[in-house]
């Protein structure tokens, strides 16, 4: 993993280490932005599950799986608005990349915690709607399509 403060030795663009980070700092917001209005869905959502009729009908297993997807969901949103707070607190303290540098770690943990709500919320819904057998088949065939998209596929543009 590559910090995203550092230059990189092919970067052709004439701005100062100030600049980049700036330009860096603002392109995290922009991500964190996108992430955020995902995470309120998919969390409005599972808010809503409690109060209708069949959350009643769930299992036992079902019910711990929707908690713990309350949970996942309550901790993506706090990783998500860590960096706005910390850029608040060490404002004008000279240590902007190191926001920018533990910003870019934690845009990573959220990306990751979406995946995991996307599988979750696909198992949950499939073993209501059809069997605990094809929510798991679903659960498994998106972590793959995840894995993919947000592994494979970045790594391969990674310079070797």
């Amino acid at each position: 993993m590559t910090t995203p403060s550092l230059p990189s030795p092919d970067d052709d663009r004439d701005e100062s280490d100030l600049e980049r980070l700036d330009r860096n700092w603002d392109e995290l917001l922009q991500e964190m932005r996108i992430t955020q209005t995902g995470l309120q869905l998919l969390s409005g959502f599972l808010l809503t599950l409690p109060f209708t009729q069949v959350f009643s009908e769930l299992d036992e297993a079902q019910k711990w799986l929707y908690l713990g997807l309350v949970v996942v969901a309550g901790v993506a949103l706090g990783v998500n608005m860590s960096p706005i707070m910390l850029h608040r607190r060490v404002f004008r303290e000279n240590v902007k990349d190191r926001v920018v540098a533990l910003g870019h770690v934690m845009i990573q943990v959220v990306m990751l915690a979406i995946a995991l709500l996307i599988v979750g919320m696909a198992v949950l819904i499939f073993s209501v709607v059809v069997s605990w057998t094809a929510g798991v088949v679903a659960g498994a065939a998106l972590a793959v399509a995840l894995a993919v998209l947000l592994v494979l596929v970045p790594s391969r543009l990674q310079p070797r």
